[in-house]
Protein backbone atom coordinates (compact mmCIF):
# COMPACT_ATOMS: atom_id res chain seq x y z
CA UNK A 1 0.00 0.00 0.00
CA UNK A 2 1.64 3.46 -0.78
CA UNK A 3 1.57 6.12 1.17
CA UNK A 4 0.07 9.71 0.08
CA UNK A 5 2.76 12.62 0.87
CA UNK A 6 1.07 15.31 2.74
CA UNK A 7 0.05 18.21 1.17
CA UNK A 8 0.70 22.06 2.08
CA UNK A 9 -2.01 23.86 3.67
CA UNK A 10 -2.48 27.54 3.96
CA UNK A 11 -4.78 30.05 5.70
CA UNK A 12 -5.62 33.33 4.11
CA UNK A 13 -8.53 35.62 3.34
CA UNK A 14 -10.92 35.44 0.23
CA UNK A 15 -10.13 38.48 -2.13
CA UNK A 16 -12.19 38.01 -5.07
CA UNK A 17 -14.90 35.54 -5.72
CA UNK A 18 -15.68 37.41 -9.05
CA UNK A 19 -15.10 33.73 -10.94
CA UNK A 20 -17.06 30.41 -11.42
CA UNK A 21 -16.02 28.10 -8.81
CA UNK A 22 -12.64 30.19 -8.53
CA UNK A 23 -11.46 32.58 -5.32
CA UNK A 24 -8.42 34.27 -5.12
CA UNK A 25 -6.91 34.02 -1.21
CA UNK A 26 -4.75 36.18 0.25
CA UNK A 27 -2.30 35.64 2.82
CA UNK A 28 -0.08 37.51 4.97
CA UNK A 29 3.35 36.50 6.75
CA UNK A 30 5.84 38.70 8.45
CA UNK A 31 9.42 38.53 7.42
CA UNK A 32 12.80 39.51 9.07
CA UNK A 33 14.30 42.43 7.40
CA UNK A 34 18.16 40.71 6.57
CA UNK A 35 19.68 43.94 7.05
CA UNK A 36 17.49 46.28 9.18
CA UNK A 37 16.14 43.29 11.25
CA UNK A 38 12.46 44.99 11.48
CA UNK A 39 9.49 42.68 10.62
CA UNK A 40 7.43 43.39 7.01
CA UNK A 41 4.44 42.53 6.02
CA UNK A 42 4.94 39.85 3.02
CA UNK A 43 1.48 38.96 0.72
CA UNK A 44 1.09 36.29 -1.22
CA UNK A 45 -2.00 35.23 -3.74
CA UNK A 46 -3.31 31.99 -4.60
CA UNK A 47 -6.13 31.30 -6.70
CA UNK A 48 -7.92 28.26 -5.62
CA UNK A 49 -10.80 26.10 -6.81
CA UNK A 50 -14.71 26.53 -4.64
CA UNK A 51 -16.44 23.71 -6.31
CA UNK A 52 -19.92 25.12 -4.61
CA UNK A 53 -19.42 28.65 -4.85
CA UNK A 54 -19.76 29.24 -1.46
CA UNK A 55 -16.99 31.85 -0.84
CA UNK A 56 -17.51 35.47 -0.42
CA UNK A 57 -15.30 38.03 0.23
CA UNK A 58 -13.78 39.06 3.52
CA UNK A 59 -14.00 35.31 4.49
CA UNK A 60 -10.67 33.59 6.27
CA UNK A 61 -10.65 29.87 4.99
CA UNK A 62 -8.37 26.93 4.49
CA UNK A 63 -6.61 25.98 0.94
CA UNK A 64 -4.57 22.58 0.25
CA UNK A 65 -2.12 22.32 -2.36
CA UNK A 66 -3.69 20.10 -5.71
CA UNK A 67 -2.90 18.98 -8.86
CA UNK A 68 -2.77 21.53 -11.53
CA UNK A 69 -6.07 22.83 -12.01
CA UNK A 70 -6.19 25.28 -14.82
CA UNK A 71 -2.94 27.85 -15.86
CA UNK A 72 -2.94 29.25 -12.70
CA UNK A 73 -4.74 27.26 -10.27
CA UNK A 74 -3.58 24.64 -8.30
CA UNK A 75 -5.23 24.82 -4.64
CA UNK A 76 -8.56 23.81 -3.36
CA UNK A 77 -10.64 24.93 -0.65
CA UNK A 78 -10.49 22.71 2.02
CA UNK A 79 -12.92 24.41 4.58
CA UNK A 80 -14.20 27.95 5.19
CA UNK A 81 -12.82 29.08 8.89
CA UNK A 82 -14.86 31.86 9.73
CA UNK A 83 -17.48 34.03 7.71
CA UNK A 84 -17.63 37.71 6.98
CA UNK A 85 -20.56 39.55 8.58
Amino acid sequence: METRKLRKEKTGVVVSNKMEKSITVEIERKVKHPKYGKYVKKSSRFMAHDEKNECSEGDKVRIAESRPLSKNKCWRLVEIIEKVK
